[in-house]
């Protein structure tokens, strides 16, 4: 396990000054580091920054520079902080850890008989009439005022813009699915004009200056959290249709992709566990953690796969053709669809653990401390009764310090498993 004792403020200095001295010329491939919604599974993304904060710069010998930020629900928790701290590298990472680390399912999350009472009335009512809608936020069976005040309070939200301007960072944007069209709406906040965006008609896009209210709507996970309203709007969780925002940052001019997603690949063998489980009709509460893990299914392997293909095309195209092969396609793709492609490296860092069963394994031995007894009622039931499977929904809501700080070890260590594939894809190098 690696060490969480904070940087001396000699070390904090010396990391800071070798991120200035790092070269940030015209022409350097630009890096963008996408972050994947998951709920309490986001502490993982937390690990593996810590990882390139701390143990990939001491490698490197510099602080990387990272130009563009993607995020979707707490992935855009996690972008946004990042977003707002890029001009301290160096302690970025360890504080957005010591920020997990003291949370509390408790002070985030609420819920008494009331609340499921307005829920069923929501969900089986009439719908509400336009004055009872007029607050920020509606709907949802958990009481999230405490998740609010931490989205809030705890990012520095002016230094997103500062950080921009100054070009320390070129660009962030944050997913969110639009109530009303079931649209991906792209908040994106940009230091150039906004680039061509996608001619998808289910996916839209919209720039300005990104706040908590964004995020939080990136973040609403459907009926258990309200949805957010923006700009008279009401969106709800980006990851209905766009969990790891890889295309985004596409969009925003990136040439190298660090994509940290949240699911684990199950092995052979957890297949073949899994298949026996399947043999029984399983609990009402266990198919709705199903159906949730599908809404926010993700698709990253498959957008990986397009994009090797994507870059094997462009590499055949060359050695065939010669240098001139790239420009002489993307006019002719400029001209009919307007926008080129061009060869993308990505490094993908997801879990080698079951976050699910990790989260039943805690709740299990007792470690989740949870004083709202409808919650941690809801929290133990789920998780018994249900040989080998996997605890979809608690793994979603289980903001406790603890189990955050076994995500993060779980995100470090994995990240370390990469570590030539990121030194590689970090390295100072003249674009391709």
């Amino acid at each position: 396990m690696h060490s969480s004792k904070s940087h001396n403020s000699k070390q904090q200095n010396s990391q800071r000054q070798s991120s200035q001295r790092h070269p940030q010329e015209p022409g350097r491939p630009k890096t963008a580091v996408v972050l994947a919604g998951g709920g309490a599974r986001g502490a993982y993304e937390v690990g593996v920054m810590l990882y390139i904060r701390e143990k990939l710069a001491k490698n490197l010998g510099y602080q990387v520079p990272i130009d563009i930020l993607t995020g979707t629900s707490v992935g855009a928790i996690n972008a946004s902080y990042l977003a707002a701290t890029m001009d301290r590298p160096a302690i970025q990472a360890q504080n957005l850890r010591e920020n997990w680390t003291a949370l509390s399912i408790d002070d985030l999350l609420g819920v008494d008989f009331a609340d499921v009472l307005k829920a069923g009335r929501l969900i089986f009512g009439r719908p509400m009439d336009y004055k009872s809608t007029q607050g920020s936020r509606h709907g949802g069976i958990l009481n999230t005022t405490g998740l609010e005040r931490f989205v809030a309070r705890k990012t520095p939200w002016r230094n997103i813009s500062k950080n921009i301007n100054d070009g320390t960072l070129q660009a962030l944007a944050v997913s969110a699915t639009h109530v009303g069209t079931g649209h991906t709406v792209v908040f994106t906040q940009t230091s150039d004009a906004t680039p061509g965006w996608s001619q998808d008609p289910f996916v839209e896009q919209k720039n300005g200056r990104i706040g908590p209210r964004h995020v939080l709507a990136s973040a609403a996970i459907p009926v258990i959290f309200s949805a957010v309203k923006i700009g008279g709007e009401y969106y709800t969780d980006g990851g209905l249709r766009q969990n790891t925002p890889m295309s985004p940052a596409i969009r925003l001019g990136a040439d190298r992709l660090l994509v940290v997603s949240l699911r684990h690949i199950s092995s052979p063998e957890e297949l073949e566990v899994q298949h026996k489980s399947g043999t029984h009709y399983p609990r009402p509460l266990f198919l709705l953690g199903k159906a949730l893990d599908a809404l926010m299914l993700d698709h990253t392997e498959y957008d990986l796969d397009r994009l090797k293909r994507t870059n094997t095309i462009l590499e055949a195209g060359t050695q065939a053709f010669g240098d001139q092969f790239n420009d002489m396609l993307n006019n002719k793709l400029v001209e009919l669809q307007g926008a080129p492609i061009r060869p993308i490296e990505a490094v993908h860092i997801r879990p080698s653990q079951d976050i699910g069963e990790m989260a039943a394994d805690f709740i299990n031995a007792g470690k989740a401390h949870i004083k709202n007894r409808l919650l941690s009622r809801f929290m133990r039931k789920y998780v018994q009764g249900e040989d080998d499977s996997h605890s979809d929904i608690p793994s979603y809501l289980l903001f406790d310090g603890d189990f955050a700080n076994d995500l993060i070890d779980l995100g470090y260590e994995d990240a370390a498993q990469q570590e030539e594939q990121l030194a590689n894809l970090f390295a100072v190098r003249d674009t391709i």
